[in-house]
C-alpha cells in the first residue's frame, strides 16, 4: 500500500471547554501544554500536570477516480481510549494509549468530498499511570492507499533462517495479487532477485541465500532493502540477517557468539519536548545510550515507537521491547487493569507486528513489577502470554521484569501494589491526605534506607518461592533489583537464565565481574538510562540552593534517575559503568558538587551527584569529595603536582577521597599491583572570564530539530558549576520549542523564553526554518552570547 505521511494539519481542542480549534501538526502532546498544579489528582506520577479529554481533526479529500481503493489510517501512538470517527461515525476504540493500530475508512468515504476524520482521546481519569504520559496524538499518523492490487499493511515479513550461508524467508501478504517480485538491495547495488507466486489466499513465501551478505549486530549494524513489487504498488522494508539462540550453556547469542546485554531502561517521553515522538528526539535517546556504553534498550514500561526501532536498527542496539506496566491488579486507580482482559492479545499481535521486520528488537517483555506472578493466576497469564509470543513470534525469547520482594510483600498481604490500595491513593488525594501509598510509599522508604532495601529483601526464603513457578513460565527470568540472588540461584535452577530487569548504577560492576563468569546471566538493565518525566524525585538528589524551604511541590517535574539527564549530558554515573563494563582504560575524575550545603532529597536510585569540574571559586579550603573511576589497583591524586592521597581500589572500579579544596590542577595517575604506571586524568580549574557558550550538538538542518547547549564556561570552555542565572533565548530563522535545564525541581518547566540554569548549564531546543541562517541569541543580567549557523536544505549536505 502506499504510504503518505498523514501528520501536518490537524486542529486539536479540549473538550468539554469553550476553547477553539488549534491548528498543530503531529507528534502533538496536549497534557505539556497544561498547568501543573498540586490539585492534579494524577500528582508527583505525572509531573503534576492536570488530565483532560481532547478532540483531534483532520480533512480528506478522495476524488470520485479515488473509489475502488482502499484507505487505512495508522496511529503510531495516542494516549488513551482512542476513539476515531469519520463524518462523524465511529469507527473503532482502542484504549492502550502505547499500541500503534490501523483503522480502515474505506466504506465510509464520500467520494468527490471532504472526509473529517476525528479522534477523541480520554485522560481526565486520574491516576492511571506511574509516570508521565501526555495526552493526545503523541506519535505520527500514516494514510495508506491500495489499489487493486496491494501488500497489505505489515505484509513483508522477514526472517533470517541461517547465518552459515546467510538465508532469509520472505513471506507476504497481498490483496487480489497472483504474482509479486522481490529485490534485495545493499545500498545502491541489486544483489538478488525473485519471482514470487502468490496463493489464493494472497499469500506467498520465498526462501533466499545471501551468500556474500554481513550479519546484524549491535557492533555492526549492517542493514538491507527488501522491495517487493505487486502490480504498480513498491514496499521497502528494511532488514538485517540476524539470528538469536539462547541455551544454558552458552548465554544469549547473536550470530553464535555469545552477548552479555549492557542495558539501559528508557520512558518513552522526550524530556523538554514531552510526549511526542519525534524522529530526531527518538534517535538522539539512542546515540546518547550509545555513547554512554550500553548496547540494550528496554522500553520500560510500554512499546516503544518505530523511529525509537529505525535508530536502532541504523546505529546499532538491541530492544527489549515491553508491553505493560501492569497487568489485572491495579497500580493506580484507572490504569490498564480496566482492559487487559479484553485486549492483551491484539495488542501482542500489534507490538509483534510492529517490531518483526527490526533486527534490533531480540527480546519481548510482557509486564514490569506484576505481584500477579505469585499468584496461580499470574502464573499461568504469564505462560498464556509467552505461549501466544511464541505462536506470533518464535525467533525471540520472552521475560517479564519481576521485583522479587515485592512478589514476597503481596503474599503477605503487604502488596506494594493492590487494587485497595489503587483506590487509597485517590481517596488520599481527594481528601488532601498526604501519607504515601504503594510504590511511592516504597520508593520513599527505599531513598531513605538505600538501595540496599530492596536487594537485601530478595534473598529471603520466601521470595523464591513466590517466584519460581513464573520464572519456569518465562524463557528468560526478568529480575529486579536482585542481583544478590544470582549466584544462589544459578546453583538451585541449572535451566534458568537471568536477566537483570531493572537494576541500580551501582551494581554495574559486580554485574560484569558476575556475567564474565556465568553464560547465564545474560544481562543488565540500569533504571534508568535517560531521566524522564513524571515519577518526580525517586532518582533525584536535588539541595535547597534549588528547592528552598516551603517550596510547593508542583514544582517537581522529572525523576531524576537517569544515567544521562533531561538534557543529554552524560552523569559520573555513565564514566564509572564505561570503566565496570570495560570500555574505557583512561581513568575519569568526577568531584561532588562543593558548594552544595544542607540535606539533598534521598534517592537509592542515584550513586553519586559528583560533576566534571575543580572549579568552585568561593569554596577554597572546603572539603571536597573526589571520585576516581578506574580498574587499576593504586591511585595517586595530586593537586597542582602535590601528592595528596594515595588508595588501593577494592571490589569496584570507584575510590573515593576526600580532601581540602583549592584552584588549579586535580591530577589521578593510577598504577598496577607492583607500583608500574599505567595512566592518568586531570580536571583543571577554569579561568576567572565568564561567557556564555552556546554548543549546537549537530547541523541546523531544515524542518528538524537542533539541540543547543547553553553553559557558563570560561574562554577554554571549561564549566562553571557554580554559575547561575536566568538566561533569556531569542531565535530567528528556527522556533524555540523548548528551553530548560536538567534540575528535577522546574517550577518553570519548558515552555518558557528563559530558563533557570542547573550546575552551570541549560538547553534549547530549536524547529529550523527553510531559511539561510539560524541565529540563536542568549544572555543574563551580565552576559550575552549569539551563534550564527547556515541552514542546511538535506540532512547529507557538506
Amino acid at each position: 500500500m502506499k504510504k503518505i505521511d498523514f501528520s501536518a494539519n490537524w486542529r486539536y481542542r479540549r473538550l468539554d471547554s469553550k476553547d477553539v480549534f488549534q491548528t498543530i501538526d503531529v507528534p502533538h502532546d496536549a497534557m505539556f501544554l497544561e498547568s501543573r498544579t498540586e490539585d492534579s489528582m494524577g500528582g508527583h506520577n505525572i509531573g503534576y500536570f492536570q488530565g483532560y479529554n481532547y478532540e483531534y481533526e483532520k480533512d480528506l479529500v478522495v476524488t470520485k477516480e479515488d473509489k475502488g481503493k482502499t484507505f487505512k489510517l495508522e496511529f503510531e501512538g495516542v494516549y488513551q481510549q482512542a476513539t476515531i470517527y469519520i463524518n462523524s461515525e465511529q469507527l473503532l476504540f482502542r484504549p492502550y494509549g502505547y499500541t500503534n493500530f490501523f483503522v480502515d475508512i474505506t466504506k465510509k468515504l464520500k467520494y468527490g468530498d471532504t472526509n473529517t476524520i476525528r479522534v477523541t482521546v480520554k485522560n481526565d481519569q486520574q491516576p492511571n499511570s506511574r509516570w508521565y504520559t501526555g495526552t493526545g496524538i503523541y506519535r505520527p499518523v500514516h494514510l495508506y492507499i491500495g489499489d487493486e492490487q496491494y501488500i497489505t499493511e505489515n505484509g513483508v515479513r522477514i526472517k533470517t533462517l541461517a547465518i552459515d550461508i546467510p538465508t532469509i524467508e520472505v513471506a507476504l501478504q497481498t490483496v487480489n495479487a497472483s504474482e509479486a517480485v522481490i529485490e534485495i538491495v545493499d545500498g545502491q547495488t541489486l544483489i538478488d532477485r525473485k519471482t514470487v507466486n502468490i496463493s489464493s489466499d494472497g499469500t506467498g513465501v520465498v526462501i533466499i541465500s545471501l551468500p556474500h551478505a554481513h550479519l546484524w549486530s549491535a557492533d555492526a549494524p549492517y542493514l538491507y532493502q527488501a522491495c517487493v513489487s505487486v502490480g504498480t504498488d513498491v514496499v521497502v522494508e528494511t532488514f538485517g540477517i540476524r539470528q538469536i539462540t539462547w541455551d544454558t550453556t552458552q548465554g544469549l547469542m547473536i550470530n553464535g557468539q555469545r552477548e552479555i546485554l549492557r542495558g539501559a531502561c528508557v520512558h518513552h517521553d522526550n524530556g523538554p519536548l514531552g510526549a511526542a515522538a519525534f524522529p530526531e528526539a527518538e534517535e538522539r535517546k539512542v546515540r546518547l545510550m550509545k555513547l554512554a556504553g550500553y548496547n540494550a534498550i528496554r522500553s520500560a514500561h510500554n512499546p516503544c515507537s518505530k523511529a525509537l526501532l529505525e535508530a536502532c536498527d541504523r546505529l546499532g542496539m538491541y530492544v527489549l521491547d515491553e508491553y505493560l506496566d501492569g497487568w489485572y491488579i491495579h497500580k493506580t486507580e484507572y490504569d490498564y487493569a480496566l482492559y487487559i482482559d479484553e485486549w492483551w492479545q491484539q495488542d501482542l499481535k500489534d507490538m509483534v507486528e510492529k517490531d518483526y521486520n527490526h533486527p534490533c528488537v531480540i527480546m519481548y517483555s510482557t509486564g514490569n513489577e506484576v505481584s500477579e506472578t505469585a499468584q496461580p493466576r499470574g502464573i499461568e497469564f504469564t505462560k498464556m502470554m509467552r505461549d501466544y509470543l511464541h505462536q506470533l513470534d518464535g525467533t525471540r525469547p520472552t521475560t517479564v521484569g519481576v521485583n522479587i520482594f515485592f512478589n514476597f510483600l503481596s503474599s503477605m498481604g503487604f502488596g506494594v501494589y493492590s487494587d485497595e490500595k489503587a483506590k487509597k491513593e485517590v481517596n488520599n488525594k481527594q481528601n488532601n491526605k498526604k501519607a504515601p501509598v504503594g510504590s511511592e510509599f516504597y520508593n520513599t522508604l527505599a531513598g531513605i534506607l538505600g538501595a540496599h532495601t530492596m536487594k537485601i529483601g530478595a534473598t529471603l526464603y520466601l521470595c523464591d518461592v513466590k517466584t519460581r513457578d513464573a520464572f519456569a513460565n518465562m524463557d528468560i527470568a526478568g529480575y529486579n533489583y536482585g542481583i544478590l540472588r544470582y549466584k544462589n540461584d544459578l546453583k538451585k535452577y541449572p535451566n534458568r537464565l537471568i536477566l537483570g530487569s531493572e537494576t541500580f548504577a551501582s551494581d554495574a560492576y559486580k554485574f560484569w565481574e558476575l556475567a564474565k563468569e556465568h553464560p547465564r546471566i545474560i544481562g543488565d538493565f540500569v533504571w534508568a538510562g535517560m531521566d524522564y518525566m513524571g515519577e518526580t524525585g525517586v532518582g533525584a538528589w536535588v539541595y535547597p540552593a534549588y528547592m528552598p524551604k516551603g517550596s510547593p511541590k508542583s514544582g517537581w517535574l522529572t525523576a531524576g534517575s537517569g544515567r544521562v539527564n533531561l538534557l543529554g549530558q552524560l552523569s559520573a554515573e555513565v564514566a564509572y559503568t564505561r570503566i565496570a563494563f570495560e570500555l574505557d582504560e583512561q581513568p575519569v575524575i568526577a568531584v561532588r558538587p562543593v558548594h552544595m550545603k544542607g540535606m539533598h532529597s534521598p534517592s537509592a536510585w542515584k550513586m553519586t551527584d559528583a560533576l566534571f569540574s575543580w572549579t568552585y571559586p568561593g569554596y577554597e579550603g572546603e572539603t571536597a569529595e573526589v571520585e576516581v573511576y578506574t580498574r587499576a589497583e593504586i591511585v595517586r591524586l595530586f593537586i597542582n603536582e602535590k601528592l595528596i592521597a594515595v588508595k588501593c581500589r577494592k571490589n569496584d572500579c570507584r575510590v573515593l577521597f576526600k580532601l581540602s579544596y583549592q584552584p588549579g590542577v586535580l591530577t589521578a595517575k593510577t598504577y598496577d599491583k607492583k607500583g608500574n604506571f599505567l595512566s592518568e586524568t586531570s580536571l583543571k580549574t577554569a579561568n576567572a572570564e565568564t561567557i556564555i557558550s552556546l554548543e549546537p550538538e549537530s547541523k541546523a538542518i531544515a524542518g528538524r530539530l537542533l539541540y543547543i547547549q547553553i553553559r557558563y564556561t570560561d574562554e577554554c570552555g571549561n564549566i562553571k558549576p557554580t554559575e547561575r542565572g536566568r538566561i533569556h533565548v531569542s531565535v530567528l530563522g528556527g522556533e524555540l520549542v523548548a528551553l530548560g535545564h536538567a534540575c528535577s525541581y522546574n517550577p518553570d518547566g519548558f515552555l518558557k523564553q528563559f530558563t533557570d540554569t542547573y550546575y552551570g548549564e541549560a538547553m534549547a531546543i530549536v524547529r529550523v526554518d527553510s531559511t539561510d541562517t539560524l541565529t540563536i541569541k542568549a544572555h543574563d543580567e551580565h552576559y550575552t552570547a549569539k551563534i550564527e549557523l547556515p541552514i542546511y536544505k538535506k540532512v547529507n549536505e557538506n
